[in-house]
């Protein structure tokens, strides 16, 4: 895995390096409304292997938070049924940001202000090595799917639809 160029500490990075993960650091250029394919573009990975993490919250406005490969979009009707609840929808940007601590566009799963529920496509679990969001816009930090399961307690589900 390469290092690149150190990034000040963020939430997630703090409990990243706390648990001791490995993991390595990918500034890139934030663009607004990019998405995963802009920085997969720039950082020159699979944007199957970027993964989003969306903050989401259920029919009592529980927060949770899925993550998704970049390229996929969530079935909220397949997410609700597979978890119990009657239905889920994703937070506004505002109420997103308020659960996570972070800016839409910069949200991390590790580090969260408010602890959640974690659910993630259980596909991504199969990948040697994915990219998500370290904390801030134009930052990914890359390390073993395995790490979401060990570190956050993520749910595998089988949430994903082709966009």
């Amino acid at each position: 895995m390469s290092k690149s160029k150190h990034v000040s500490e963020t939430p997630a990075t703090q409990m990243l390096r706390r648990a001791g993960v490995d993991f390595g650091e990918h500034p890139y250029e934030y663009v607004e409304h990019g998405g995963t394919s802009e920085s997969a573009r720039q950082l020159g990975v699979d944007e199957h292997c970027v993964v989003k993490t969306l903050v989401m919250e259920d029919e009592h406005a529980k927060p949770l938070i899925v993550l998704m490969h970049g390229d996929r979009k969530v079935s909220t009707k397949n997410l609700a049924r597979q978890i119990g609840a009657k239905r889920v929808e994703p937070c506004k940007p505002e109420v997103a940001n308020r659960h996570s601590g972070y800016l839409v566009g910069g949200t991390s799963p590790f580090g969260t202000k408010k602890t959640m529920r974690v659910y993630v496509e259980s596909t991504i679990l199969e990948l040697d090595e994915i990219w998500l969001n370290g904390g801030r816009r134009g930052y990914l930090v890359s390390l073993a799917p395995a790490t979401l399961v060990s570190l956050l307690g993520a749910t595998p589900v089988q949430c994903a639809s082709v966009e």
